[in-house]
């Protein structure tokens, strides 16, 4: 996607040394777009941990270039290469335990750097594997965009071309992937074939992905947009001002429950009770087949409560600075994610069409992930 008229990923491999992985340092927008190189697995998990990079597919590109470097660093641990290199994986799943791309890409790169017979061969197959992953991952959201246009198309046409409004839920724009986006991908592409669309953006506390990272997108994009306060959508909803949900994902369930950003699960209920559609977009490797029941199986991340207690933005003076908006004293929750039930999804929009959120029809779509699960 565009920053400031120049193509980028969010992630990849340093053009003057194949050894360091360079990304767009999330934590600095929307007030500055910086570049930071990594060069050890401890950057990497750092990277994932401290949400440099976020997101379900590009935490899981991450991981996939966290275990290239990994293998770097075991050639120099030769009489412990299997144990360092299973310590570095360990260490890479542990960093955020909710989103299921990360162990997967993991353990995709376990299983392709077993079949290498040197440490060389072994190198190059990590670094093969990572830059297969991060394009898979691009090109599953630029599918995603092609079939949710088509429900995007769809009201335009009830509509007889007036503007689509699609509300949206935390970032899960081509900042949380490799390229394209998930939730957005959709709305790219009816923007690129001249549909009218507006995109209300949550502003999604307590890290304000919505109005940093989303809002940042869109308007790098050109796309018209409003950001709101993330109580705002249900009173939206009720006054007929929302079309159609959209909103990305961190895993689905067999199931069919969607496990996303806090507040998706109220949205979903705002969305049934006022009969808007309600949609996800995800990649397959966001599709965890080992997991039922949402609710009781997914582990929930509960992160630092200063995320809630302070609050970053810039001064007047152009300063960026972090402020305390809570009282001293008080005690903080920061759940990251909650689970929204497979009965308030309308469809989940992956890269092979849309798809309802059921155990018979994902496993139709996806036999392979299905049956390897078993």
């Amino acid at each position: 996607m565009q920053v400031n008229g120049r193509h980028y990923r969010t992630i990849w491999v340093n053009e003057n040394n194949s050894r360091v992985i360079s990304i767009i340092d999330q934590r600095l927008l929307p007030h500055q777009f910086v570049v930071a190189n990594l060069s050890t697995v401890k950057e990497i998990i750092n990277a994932i941990k401290d949400m440099h990079v976020r997101g379900a597919g590009l935490i899981g590109a991450t991981a996939g270039f966290g275990m290239y470097l990994a293998t770097i660093e075991a050639a120099r641990k030769s009489e412990a290469y299997d144990s360092y290199l299973r310590e570095c994986a360990d260490l890479l799943k542990a960093s955020r335990p909710t989103a299921v791309n990360l162990e997967w890409a993991v353990n995709r790169q376990l299983q392709a750097i077993s079949k290498g017979t040197s440490s060389d061969e072994k190198i190059k197959i990590a670094l093969d594997n990572a830059n297969r992953i991060a394009d898979e991952d691009a090109d599953y959201c630029r599918r995603i965009g092609g079939y949710g246009v088509q429900l995007i198309e769809s009201i335009s046409k009830k509509k007889n071309g007036a503007v689509v409004n699609i509300l949206t839920h935390c970032n899960a724009g081509w900042l949380a992937f490799v390229d394209y986006g998930s939730a957005t991908a959709p709305v790219y592409e009816a923007f690129d074939r001249g549909i009218a669309v507006h995109v209300w953006v949550d502003e999604t506390r307590p890290r304000n992905q919505g109005a940093s990272l989303t809002a940042w997108e869109l308007v790098n994009q050109g796309i018209p947009h409003t950001v709101i306060a993330d109580n705002t959508g249900g009173h939206l909803m009720q006054h007929g001002l929302v079309d159609l949900a959209i909103v990305g994902t961190d895993r689905v369930t067999a199931n069919g429950d969607v496990c996303n950003k806090i507040g998706t699960y109220l949205k979903a209920l705002a969305a049934k009770d006022n009969g808007v559609p309600f949609y996800v977009g995800l990649p397959s490797p966001t599709i965890d087949f080992t997991v039922g029941d949402g609710l009781t199986e997914i582990p929930i991340e509960q992160r630092n409560a200063d995320e809630v207690a302070t609050i970053v933005g810039r001064t007047a003076e152009g300063r960026i600075e972090t402020v305390r908006i809570v009282p001293e004293g008080s005690e903080v929750a920061n759940y990251a994610f909650d689970v929204t039930p497979a009965r308030l999804v309308t469809g989940l929009i992956t890269e092979r069409g849309v798809i309802a959120p059921t155990r018979a029809a994902l496993a139709r779509a996806f036999t392979e992930r299905a049956a390897a699960a078993e």
